[in-house]
């Protein structure tokens, strides 16, 4: 029915607002009297077989939800109705920003992908704090934090700690992004020098805590190997706890259209590009760096192909967009059914 009837309605309408549209549908709807059961009924699958344990977190699955999705945390509670296993808010920065001038966000539908320029779009960190302080219920929320746009690079180090400081009791772990396409020169902080000082400053905090919170760092599906080799050094030297492979690419000879200059590509046409770059730094590691999975994922072949690739969980954004609510129960559906052989 969603691919049939509803997604095309939805296709209608300009991404962004029927993004925005959805969410402040899903808020009021859930507010009814026996909806959110409904909703966890239909969509939502438990079974201890599917647990995943990683980051000293129980993941309930295998399957998240990315950020970029939810990045006010406006919707943890109802997102979390549909069957995943976590959810990743943000990119959060400290103080609230627009983005980048609309339109920003644009349907590939005939690649199943998207093209988004958002520019880390957010509420801020305190509101997005005041949101998750709200928030009881039993998900496993990440954090996914970032600088300001007028941020100068070298002093990037504060806002990410900024961000950390004020998340750290509120969520279950945190994803540094440097790895963006839409904020100019942030991609620049995935070199050596700027990315030791970073993690440092973040780690040196972590440890100052009575329990410690993973910290993972999310990678670009744009790195060549040998900067990927600098960026796990780095890591290694610095505790940090895994890897988000990957963001979005502005790799362009992905795509058919020449008309598109700017923005991050998600969905089907990085699912290639994002394997690889997990494979690699699994066995650049020998699989002892645990990663989350990317890029792509729209159904069990393609997650199992992260999975097999070195990922230990996945997570979806564009694929859940185009396939509809119910692939989370779907796929997990499908991975007791394969458990169940074995």
């Amino acid at each position: 029915m969603y691919k049939l009837v509803i997604r095309p309605i939805l296709f209608l309408f300009p991404a962004e607002f029927i993004h925005n549209f959805s969410f402040i549908f899903l808020k009021v709807v859930c507010k009814i009297p026996l909806v959110s059961y409904i909703i966890k009924y239909f969509f939502t699958l438990n079974n201890q077989a599917l647990n995943k344990s990683v980051f000293n977190l129980k993941f309930k699955n295998r399957i998240g939800l990315a950020a970029g999705f939810d990045k006010n945390a406006f919707l943890i509670k109802e997102l979390s109705l549909f069957g995943f296993g976590h959810i990743e808010i943000g990119t959060v920065t400290p103080k609230p920003q627009r983005g980048n001038n609309k339109p920003r966000l644009f349907r590939l539908n005939n690649k199943k992908s998207l093209l988004n320029s958002m520019g880390f779009n957010n509420d801020g960190v305190d509101l997005i704090a005041k949101r998750l302080k709200r928030y009881n219920g039993d998900c496993i929320i990440g954090a996914n934090i970032g600088k300001n746009q007028k941020t100068l690079n070298e002093n990037a180090w504060n806002d990410y700690l900024i961000c950390f400081k004020k998340l750290f009791h509120l969520v279950d772990y945190f994803v540094v992004n440097v790895s963006s396409p839409n904020t100019p020169g942030l991609r620049s902080l995935l070199n050596k020098k700027p990315l030791s000082k970073l993690l440092e400053c973040l780690q040196n905090e972590n440890n100052k805590k009575k329990f410690s919170k993973p910290i993972l760092l999310k990678i670009s599906p744009d790195n060549s190997f040998s900067e990927i080799d600098e960026i796990i050094d780095v890591v290694i030297q610095n505790k940090i706890d895994g890897i988000v492979a990957t963001n979005t690419s502005l790799d362009r000879s992905i795509l058919s259209e020449s008309n598109l200059d700017k923005g991050g590509i998600s969905g089907n046409l990085v699912e290639k590009k994002s394997t690889e770059i997990i494979r690699y730094v699994s066995t650049k590691t020998n699989g002892t760096l645990p990663i989350i999975g990317v890029g792509g994922v729209s159904s069990y072949d393609t997650m199992m192909k992260k999975i097999n690739a070195g990922a230990t969980i996945v997570q979806v954004y564009t694929g859940w967009i185009y396939e509809g609510p119910s692939l989370i129960r779907r796929i997990n559906k499908i991975m007791i059914d394969e458990l169940l052989k074995d």
